[in-house]
């Protein structure tokens, strides 16, 4: 027999996603609020919870989670010597970072955390586009300083002496005993290791999120250089923060336009911040804006559209999104500052 209760609500929105998405979101009721599948407004996030210090095995990590979206990053630091690097030059202080690969990001969607992510396949596209996202925009956000990664030595001055009477053979010039006695001879490589426990959609501004705050936990050992074995040894003691620069966040929006339903929207549209991995399947058009409200004023270091015709520059600049994005970052970096 049936029941008296009736369907829930998300039975609804597996067997009629566009109909029932569309009329959440224009009820017939004028009393009724627009809603989404889900129950959220068209504006309204899922509160991020973010645990540092979650892995006693990694240089930092972090575990965020929005809604049923969990992530876990953890940092790990590695060295290299200069004199393994192909291409180093020591006048390179601008992209060494890029140059050098020493911010390695990868992503993993582990098995059982979506349905659509299967055991024993190769990385999926989206895997690697979010590593792909995460490593540019760890580069072009500025967010570590290079200094904490360079590991530093200085000649003893018998060396010094000797290289500067070869050159003075050389050059019939006189030496200048106080110049190059200190030079990198080694990096910090790190390691960003994200992974998805569990996936229920929005997956960039969950990953980002992550390796901010990982980052922000991460303290490297103080290393040194022996010469005599021509290798780097770190001491346990007193560990190293790193400098982080700023507090970019990322906002992810959709857009909704009601395409697959009988019922006409006479081109209308609506955007839905935070989506759902459901939203992300019945919207074609989606916006990430990463921003930086830390020097008191919203800094976009970002924008990312994919598909659709329907966001234009006009919108982008609109006091509607820049409102939403501020109140966004304040509560992710909240999350991680606590």
């Amino acid at each position: 027999m049936a029941s008296d209760v009736g369907l829930p609500r998300a039975t609804f929105a597996k067997l009629s996603p566009h109909p029932y998405l569309l009329a959440n979101l224009e009820p017939s009721n004028d009393d009724v609020p627009p809603a989404r599948s889900n129950g959220r407004a068209p504006q309204e996030v899922r509160p991020p919870t973010i645990n540092l210090s979650s892995l006693s095995h990694a240089h930092g990590s972090a575990v965020v989670r929005m809604g049923d979206t969990t992530v876990i990053c953890g940092v790990r630091g590695e060295t290299i010597l200069t004199s393994n690097i192909p291409n180093h030059r020591a006048s390179n202080v601008e992209t060494e970072l890029r140059d050098y690969d020493l911010l390695v990001p990868n992503i993993e969607l582990a098995t059982g955390s979506a349905p659509q992510f299967l055991p024993g396949g190769p990385p999926t596209t989206l895997a690697q586009t979010l590593s792909t996202r995460i490593y540019s925009l760890l580069h072009s956000s500025k967010l570590i300083e290079p200094d904490d990664l360079r590991i530093w030595h200085t000649r003893p001055s018998e060396q010094l002496a000797a290289d500067d009477d070869a050159m003075d053979q050389d050059t019939g010039e006189d030496g200048d005993a106080g110049s190059g006695d200190k030079y990198v001879v080694a990096y910090w490589v790190l390691y960003i290791d994200i992974f998805f426990v569990s996936f229920d959609g929005n997956p960039f501004d969950a990953a980002w999120a992550a390796t901010v705050a990982a980052l922000r936990d991460t303290k490297i050992p103080r290393a040194r250089f022996d010469s005599d074995r021509e290798l780097v040894i770190c001491s346990r003691r007193d560990p190293k923060s790193l400098t982080i620069h700023g507090m970019p966040v990322a906002c992810t929006a959709a857009v909704f336009t009601g395409k697959e339903t009988d019922r006409p929207t006479d081109g209308r549209y609506w955007l839905l911040v935070d989506p759902d991995l459901l939203e992300e399947s019945l919207c074609d058009e989606s916006v990430t804006m990463v921003v930086d409200c830390s020097g008191g004023d919203t800094k976009f270091l970002s924008i990312s559209k994919h598909g659709g015709v329907i966001l234009s520059p006009k919108h982008l600049r609109s006091k509607q999104l820049i409102d939403w994005t501020a109140k966004r970052w304040k509560d992710v970096a909240a999350a991680i500052s606590q």
